[in-house]
């Protein structure tokens, strides 16, 4: 038997946004083919639009990327002629609109074939000024823009990224000259926008080697501009999404940047990326193992330092756990883990958990009216046996007893309610069998 425990009235901090997602929805399609009502159902608080051009429900190759908006660099930056918005126009305004809000990258979708947008730009400080520019259209309305509420603003995407062959798909220069870039592009950002946020530069992963160190130490000693320090992890198992944050901690106390937010804006389950083993990552994501991956990571980060944690993917692909391919109206099974960890979410304040599990991963939170606890059976071995669970709860009580809903996320249910009844007393427990790789989430309210 597996036990949790939970102590409804010791709170540990506000409910944080790890169900934060990389972009956004389809728009409202007459052929009803969208999946703009889901997308926005799900509750996802945040959609980094990194790879939006891949995709052309978003709008393509016109969409996104500085060097799609800004096509000729040759051209003048302060002249609105020079900017094509208007693809990335509707695909901002389509996520917005969903309550979801942008986070937005300023670089290049990733290169793995041919290369045009991660060549280092012929001058950085133009290159800063036409992102200036991209900024200023959305949060102050220059050129017929907008005012939106876009905090983050992301410098590049994954500038350390090598492949096999040792070419590099996301920064076709030197570490030293990603250095100098982010350096002058940040600081002058910073020194126009003051009150947003400014920082990257989505490092492949938090482990460091020299490149990480060396830009570590450039912000520390040149005060350069990094509001957040954002990077990525691909993990077999959820504790290895945990361990990469304890690694970014790590990385940023070697400079005293412990301040610094920290946000892993790439994540997902990965077997391997070759062969049997990347089909294998495929199968897995797209069902309910990935549904349990994605559910036990969320709560491992909701109690670690992280600011943020963003899913790859939200956009209808082969990486995507949420929504099917083909037909992106069709929710997948990590759709449900999504609107599991919303639940919890809403109610705004995450309380005190403990659990010695390693197979079984949880969550809890409260508003003093309501409370909801979310778990999730994870487990590297396939053929692992049911868990039998045991919750332990206090903290939350009435004179009239607690009412309990059990929802189920496994091969038959999707967050599907299979229980009520109503619990008495100071404290008291729930006993819930949980086969390999299903969650469930329990909701409380005073009856």
């Amino acid at each position: 038997m597996e036990n949790i425990k939970i102590n409804f009235s010791k709170p540990v901090g506000p409910m944080k946004p790890m169900h934060a997602v990389n972009n956004g929805p389809l728009a409202k399609s007459v052929r009803a083919t969208d999946n703009f009502d889901l997308y926005a159902a799900a509750g996802f608080p945040y959609a980094r639009n990194h790879d939006a051009s891949f995709y052309s429900g978003y709008g393509g190759e016109h969409t996104v990327d500085v060097h799609r908006i800004f096509k000729n660099f040759e051209r003048d930056e302060n002249d609105p002629a020079s900017y094509m918005f208007a693809s990335t126009d509707k695909y901002v305004k389509n996520t917005i609109d969903a309550g979801t809000k942008v986070f937005y990258r300023l670089g290049a979708s990733i290169e793995h074939g041919q290369k045009w947008g991660t060549f280092p730009p012929k001058d950085f400080a133009k290159w800063a000024r036409i992102c200036e520019h991209i900024i200023r259209h959305y949060t102050e309305g220059w050129a017929d823009g907008f005012n939106y509420d876009i905090e983050y603003w992301e410098i590049w995407n994954e500038p350390e990224c090598v492949n096999a062959d040792g070419s590099n798909p996301c920064w076709q220069g030197t570490p030293e000259q990603f250095i100098e870039f982010y350096t002058i592009v940040a600081s002058h950002l910073k020194s126009c926008f003051p009150h947003l946020k400014i920082g990257g530069p989505a490092f492949t992963s938090p482990w460091r080697n020299k490149f990480k160190r060396d830009f570590l130490k450039n912000v520390k000693e040149n005060n350069v501009p990094l509001d957040f320090y954002s990077y990525h992890c691909y993990a077999a198992a959820p504790i290895g999404i945990y361990e990469a944050v304890i690694e970014g901690e790590k990385a940023l106390a070697e400079y005293d940047l412990q301040s610094t937010e920290t946000i892993l804006n790439e994540w997902n389950y990965v077997k391997g990326w070759r062969g049997d083993d990347w089909k294998a990552t495929l199968e897995g994501e797209q069902g309910l193992l990935g549904s349990a991956f994605t559910a036990s990571a969320m709560s491992l980060c909701q109690y670690s330092s992280l600011g943020m944690l963003m899913y790859y993917e939200a956009r209808p692909c082969s990486m995507s756990g949420i929504f099917d391919t083909d037909m992106p109206w069709k929710p997948r099974k990590s759709y449900y883990s999504f609107k599991m960890f919303s639940e919890l979410y809403k109610l705004g304040t995450a309380v005190e958990l403990s659990s010695d599990s390693k197979t079984v991963f949880g969550c809890a939170a409260t508003n003093d009216e309501k409370c909801a606890v979310m778990f999730s059976h994870f487990s590297a071995d396939e053929n692992a046996a049911p868990e039998t669970v045991k919750v332990d709860m206090s903290g939350f009580s009435c004179e009239n007893g607690v009412k309990a809903q059990y929802y189920l996320i496994d091969e038959e249910h999707n967050l599907g309610l299979v229980k009520e009844e109503v619990l008495t007393g100071d404290s008291f427990a729930a006993t819930v069998e949980l086969p390999l790789y299903s969650s469930c989430l329990i909701m409380l309210e005073k009856n």
